[in-house]
Protein backbone atom coordinates (compact mmCIF):
# COMPACT_ATOMS: atom_id res chain seq x y z
CA UNK A 1 0.00 0.00 0.00
CA UNK A 2 1.30 3.47 -1.05
CA UNK A 3 0.06 6.47 1.22
CA UNK A 4 -1.88 9.23 -0.35
CA UNK A 5 -1.71 11.98 2.93
CA UNK A 6 -3.24 15.23 3.83
CA UNK A 7 -1.06 17.37 6.15
CA UNK A 8 -2.55 20.18 8.07
CA UNK A 9 -0.17 22.61 10.01
CA UNK A 10 3.07 22.27 7.96
CA UNK A 11 4.06 25.36 8.56
CA UNK A 12 4.59 25.04 12.21
CA UNK A 13 7.37 22.55 14.08
CA UNK A 14 5.96 19.24 14.00
CA UNK A 15 3.94 19.73 10.69
CA UNK A 16 7.19 20.68 9.10
CA UNK A 17 8.54 17.71 10.46
CA UNK A 18 6.01 15.01 9.37
CA UNK A 19 6.34 16.62 5.81
CA UNK A 20 10.65 16.24 5.42
CA UNK A 21 10.00 12.89 6.91
CA UNK A 22 6.78 12.23 3.80
CA UNK A 23 9.03 13.43 1.24
CA UNK A 24 11.84 10.76 2.32
CA UNK A 25 9.55 7.81 2.43
CA UNK A 26 9.09 5.56 0.09
CA UNK A 27 5.56 4.51 1.32
CA UNK A 28 4.48 8.25 0.90
CA UNK A 29 3.13 8.58 -2.79
CA UNK A 30 1.32 11.55 -2.80
CA UNK A 31 1.19 14.68 -0.44
CA UNK A 32 -1.49 17.16 0.31
CA UNK A 33 -0.52 20.02 2.39
CA UNK A 34 -3.70 22.77 3.56
CA UNK A 35 -1.83 26.30 4.71
CA UNK A 36 -3.34 29.75 5.15
CA UNK A 37 0.16 30.43 4.12
CA UNK A 38 2.79 28.74 1.59
CA UNK A 39 5.19 27.02 3.23
CA UNK A 40 7.96 27.42 0.34
CA UNK A 41 8.61 23.98 -0.11
CA UNK A 42 8.31 22.27 -3.29
CA UNK A 43 8.65 18.58 -4.02
CA UNK A 44 7.72 15.92 -6.53
CA UNK A 45 5.43 14.64 -4.07
CA UNK A 46 3.89 17.77 -2.89
CA UNK A 47 0.59 19.77 -4.10
CA UNK A 48 -0.12 22.86 -1.93
CA UNK A 49 -3.46 24.47 -0.90
CA UNK A 50 -3.71 28.21 0.48
CA UNK A 51 -7.14 27.80 2.34
CA UNK A 52 -7.60 30.83 4.95
CA UNK A 53 -11.14 29.81 6.56
CA UNK A 54 -10.63 26.02 8.53
CA UNK A 55 -13.96 26.58 9.49
CA UNK A 56 -15.32 26.04 6.13
CA UNK A 57 -14.04 23.55 3.60
CA UNK A 58 -16.47 24.16 0.68
CA UNK A 59 -14.06 25.76 -1.57
CA UNK A 60 -12.19 23.13 -1.77
CA UNK A 61 -14.36 19.93 -0.76
CA UNK A 62 -13.46 18.36 -4.20
CA UNK A 63 -9.91 17.94 -3.58
CA UNK A 64 -10.24 16.32 -0.17
CA UNK A 65 -10.82 12.43 -1.75
CA UNK A 66 -8.97 10.36 -2.69
CA UNK A 67 -6.25 10.25 0.19
CA UNK A 68 -5.94 7.48 2.86
CA UNK A 69 -3.84 8.96 5.85
CA UNK A 70 -4.34 12.43 7.35
CA UNK A 71 -1.90 13.79 10.09
CA UNK A 72 -3.34 16.66 11.40
CA UNK A 73 0.05 18.53 13.26
CA UNK A 74 -2.37 22.07 13.48
CA UNK A 75 -2.70 23.22 17.02
CA UNK A 76 -2.65 26.61 19.53
CA UNK A 77 -1.59 27.44 22.54
CA UNK A 78 -4.24 27.78 25.39
CA UNK A 79 -2.07 30.42 27.57
CA UNK A 80 -4.09 33.37 28.11
CA UNK A 81 -7.67 31.42 25.96
CA UNK A 82 -10.97 31.15 27.89
CA UNK A 83 -12.33 27.93 27.47
CA UNK A 84 -14.92 28.77 24.80
CA UNK A 85 -12.13 30.13 22.28
CA UNK A 86 -9.58 27.26 22.82
CA UNK A 87 -12.24 24.68 22.14
CA UNK A 88 -13.71 26.51 18.81
CA UNK A 89 -10.06 26.54 17.58
CA UNK A 90 -9.02 23.60 19.04
CA UNK A 91 -12.15 20.57 18.99
CA UNK A 92 -14.34 22.46 16.27
CA UNK A 93 -11.67 23.10 14.08
CA UNK A 94 -10.55 19.63 14.56
CA UNK A 95 -13.92 17.67 14.24
CA UNK A 96 -15.31 19.41 11.33
CA UNK A 97 -12.26 18.68 9.38
CA UNK A 98 -12.12 15.10 10.42
CA UNK A 99 -15.59 15.37 9.37
CA UNK A 100 -15.67 16.58 5.95
CA UNK A 101 -12.67 14.04 5.32
CA UNK A 102 -14.83 10.79 6.27
CA UNK A 103 -17.09 10.48 4.21
CA UNK A 104 -15.08 11.19 1.10
CA UNK A 105 -12.31 8.98 2.46
CA UNK A 106 -13.82 5.59 4.47
CA UNK A 107 -10.55 4.03 4.64
CA UNK A 108 -8.50 6.32 5.84
CA UNK A 109 -6.46 6.82 8.88
CA UNK A 110 -6.63 9.88 10.72
CA UNK A 111 -3.71 11.26 12.70
CA UNK A 112 -4.10 13.83 15.42
CA UNK A 113 -1.28 15.52 17.62
CA UNK A 114 -2.81 16.78 20.91
CA UNK A 115 0.16 16.11 23.82
CA UNK A 116 1.48 14.42 27.10
CA UNK A 117 -0.89 15.67 29.78
CA UNK A 118 -4.05 14.97 27.76
CA UNK A 119 -7.06 14.29 30.05
CA UNK A 120 -9.08 11.15 28.35
CA UNK A 121 -11.64 11.91 31.41
CA UNK A 122 -12.79 15.10 30.20
CA UNK A 123 -13.06 15.88 33.97
CA UNK A 124 -9.61 17.19 35.31
CA UNK A 125 -8.89 20.84 36.21
CA UNK A 126 -6.72 21.81 33.63
CA UNK A 127 -8.54 23.52 30.44
CA UNK A 128 -6.41 22.18 27.72
CA UNK A 129 -6.19 18.76 28.52
CA UNK A 130 -9.91 18.45 28.90
CA UNK A 131 -10.28 20.22 25.62
CA UNK A 132 -7.85 17.90 23.87
CA UNK A 133 -9.04 14.63 25.74
CA UNK A 134 -12.48 15.36 24.20
CA UNK A 135 -11.30 15.77 21.17
CA UNK A 136 -8.95 12.81 21.23
CA UNK A 137 -12.12 10.58 22.34
CA UNK A 138 -14.55 11.92 19.61
CA UNK A 139 -12.34 11.26 16.91
CA UNK A 140 -11.50 7.88 18.06
CA UNK A 141 -15.68 7.08 17.94
CA UNK A 142 -16.34 8.98 14.59
CA UNK A 143 -15.81 5.50 11.94
CA UNK A 144 -12.67 6.30 10.90
CA UNK A 145 -10.47 2.99 9.43
CA UNK A 146 -8.37 4.06 12.36
CA UNK A 147 -7.43 6.89 14.22
CA UNK A 148 -4.33 7.59 16.47
CA UNK A 149 -3.44 10.39 18.71
CA UNK A 150 0.13 11.34 19.51
CA UNK A 151 0.78 13.02 23.03
CA UNK A 152 4.46 13.63 22.69
CA UNK A 153 6.40 15.77 25.89
CA UNK A 154 9.27 17.86 24.80
CA UNK A 155 9.67 17.59 20.68
CA UNK A 156 13.17 18.24 19.88
CA UNK A 157 13.30 19.72 16.75
CA UNK A 158 15.37 18.11 13.48
CA UNK A 159 16.66 18.94 9.94
CA UNK A 160 16.70 22.59 10.67
CA UNK A 161 13.22 23.20 11.97
CA UNK A 162 12.43 25.85 14.33
CA UNK A 163 9.13 26.57 16.22
CA UNK A 164 7.02 29.65 15.87
CA UNK A 165 5.73 29.61 19.00
CA UNK A 166 8.23 32.14 20.84
CA UNK A 167 7.72 30.37 24.30
CA UNK A 168 8.75 26.86 23.02
CA UNK A 169 12.43 28.87 21.25
CA UNK A 170 12.92 30.38 25.03
CA UNK A 171 12.45 26.53 26.49
CA UNK A 172 14.41 25.21 23.66
CA UNK A 173 17.45 28.03 24.23
CA UNK A 174 17.55 26.75 27.59
CA UNK A 175 17.50 22.98 27.40
CA UNK A 176 19.32 22.50 23.73
CA UNK A 177 22.66 21.60 25.64
CA UNK A 178 21.38 18.74 27.62
CA UNK A 179 20.02 16.88 24.86
CA UNK A 180 22.53 14.13 24.97
CA UNK A 181 21.07 13.20 28.58
CA UNK A 182 17.29 14.00 27.51
CA UNK A 183 17.88 11.58 24.79
CA UNK A 184 18.57 8.50 26.99
CA UNK A 185 14.41 9.76 29.00
CA UNK A 186 12.43 8.36 25.69
CA UNK A 187 9.60 8.50 28.02
CA UNK A 188 9.40 12.30 27.81
CA UNK A 189 11.20 13.78 24.56
CA UNK A 190 11.05 12.68 21.43
CA UNK A 191 12.04 14.20 17.95
CA UNK A 192 10.16 15.50 14.88
CA UNK A 193 11.83 13.05 12.83
CA UNK A 194 10.55 10.31 14.91
CA UNK A 195 7.05 11.76 15.17
CA UNK A 196 6.91 11.67 11.24
CA UNK A 197 8.02 8.54 11.01
CA UNK A 198 5.50 7.02 13.63
CA UNK A 199 2.73 8.55 11.65
CA UNK A 200 4.11 7.04 8.61
CA UNK A 201 4.16 3.79 10.26
CA UNK A 202 0.98 3.70 12.28
CA UNK A 203 -1.08 4.15 8.80
CA UNK A 204 0.91 1.39 6.72
CA UNK A 205 0.78 -0.76 9.56
CA UNK A 206 -1.20 0.18 12.37
CA UNK A 207 -0.23 -0.34 16.41
CA UNK A 208 -1.09 -1.74 19.34
CA UNK A 209 -3.09 1.49 21.12
CA UNK A 210 -5.09 4.04 19.87
CA UNK A 211 -2.97 6.88 22.14
CA UNK A 212 1.06 6.91 21.65
CA UNK A 213 2.96 8.24 24.45
CA UNK A 214 6.21 9.53 23.77
CA UNK A 215 7.53 6.18 24.74
CA UNK A 216 5.63 4.45 22.09
CA UNK A 217 6.19 7.00 19.45
CA UNK A 218 10.38 6.81 19.87
CA UNK A 219 9.46 2.96 19.23
CA UNK A 220 9.49 3.84 16.00
CA UNK A 221 12.77 5.33 15.45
Amino acid sequence: MNLKVIITGSTGMVGKGVLLECFDSPDVENILIINRSPVGISHPKLKEIIHKDFFDWSAIRGELSGYNACYFCMGVSSVGMKEPDYTRKTYDLTLGFARELLPLNPNMTFCYVSGAGTDSTEKGRSMWARVKGKTENDLMALGFKDAYMFRPGFIEPMKGIKSKTLLYQGIYNVISPLYGLLRRMPRYVTTTVIIGKAMIGVAMHGYKTNVLESLDINSFK
